[in-house]
C-alpha cells in the first residue's frame, strides 16, 4: 500500500469512526493489508467501540463496523451474507475462476468477501445489498453452469493449502528469514526488504533488522506467503532452527 493509498483509507476510516458514533457504521470488504492498517489506526486514535467481522472466524477479508456507546458490537449487524454455489464435481473450478467471473460482470472487489473453493462447492461472502445479483443473475463461472443459495453448511471448505519449510538462520532477524524463503543471500534479502518487497503481517516493513517472532506472517512479493510457526530451538552450533509453512 502507498503513502497515497493509506491517506485515502484512513480518511475512509476516519469517516466511519465519525458515523459510528451515533448509528452503527461499516467499512469493507478489508483486504489484509488494509486491516493492518485499519488495525493500526484504530489502536492509534484509541478507538474502542468496533469489530472486524468477514462472515466466518478465520475469515481473512473483513468489514469493520464501528458501533455507537449505547450498542455493543455483533456479528449479526453486519450487512454481509454467505452463499452457496453448487456445481459438477467434475468441473474444476479455482478461487480465481470466481473472482475472475464476477469481476468481469461488474461486480467490485470491496463487495466480496472470502471466496472458499472444493469439490463442487463454493461459498462465498458478499454486501447484502449485492445478494439478489447473484441470486438471480449468475447462472455460470465461466463455461460451467452453477446454482446458487442463500446460507451455508458446515464444515466450510478449507481456505488454504499449505507446504511445510524449515530450516536454520543465524538469528530472529527479517533478512535471515527472507533470505531462508526466498532462497537467497542475506545482502540480497536485504535489498527486497529495503525495495518494499516485504510484510510483516501484512505491513511493509524496510528495516532489515526487524526482529520476527512466532506466529508472523511473512509476505515475500514473487515469492509467496509463510507463517512462522515455530522459531527455535538453538542447533549445536547455535544457529536457529525454523518452522513455518508457505501458502499454495
Amino acid at each position: 500500500m502507498n503513502a497515497e493509498e493509506q491517506k485515502l483509507l484512513e480518511a475512509r476510516l476516519a469517516d466511519c469512526v465519525r458515523l459510528g458514533e451515533k448509528r452503527p457504521a461499516f467499512l469493507g470488504f478489508l483486504d489484509l493489508s488494509e486491516r493492518a492498517e485499519a488495525e493500526a489506526y484504530l489502536r492509534h486514535i484509541r478507538a474502542e467501540n468496533w469489530m472486524l467481522f468477514g462472515g466466518w472466524p478465520d475469515a481473512e477479508r473483513v468489514m469493520l463496523g464501528v458501533f455507537p456507546d449505547y450498542l455493543a458490537p455483533d456479528a449479526s449487524h453486519f450487512p454481509l451474507l454467505g452463499l452457496t454455489v453448487s456445481f459438477r464435481k467434475q468441473d474444476t473450478l479455482s478461487h480465481r475462476d470466481f473472482l475472475g467471473s464476477f469481476l468481469a460482470q461488474g461486480v467490485v472487489r470491496a463487495s466480496l468477501g472470502d471466496i472458499l473453493v472444493e469439490e463442487g462447492r463454493a461459498v462465498l461472502f458478499v454486501k447484502t445489498e449485492l445478494a439478489p445479483h447473484f441470486l438471480s443473475q449468475i447462472e455460470k463461472i465461466g463455461r460451467v453452469g452453477v446454482r446458487i443459495r442463500g446460507g451455508f453448511d458446515e464444515p466450510l471448505p478449507a481456505a488454504h493449502t499449505f507446504q511445510p519449510v524449515s530450516g536454520v538462520v543465524a538469528s530472529e532477524r527479517l533478512d535471515c528469514l527472507v533470505a531462508l524463503l526466498a532462497g537467497t543471500g542475506r545482502e540480497r534479502a536485504a535489498q527486497m526488504i529495503s525495495g518494499g518487497f516485504v510484510s510483516i503481517n501484512h505491513r511493509e516493513t524496510l528495516s532489515a533488522a526487524a526482529r520476527v517472532h512466532d506466529g508472523d506472517v511473512i509476505s515475500i512479493r514473487r515469492c509467496g506467503r509463510f507463517i512462522i510457526d515455530a522459531l527455535g530451538p538453538k542447533t549445536k552450533k547455535g544457529r536457529l532452527s525454523i518452522r513455518c509453512r508457505k501458502y499454495i
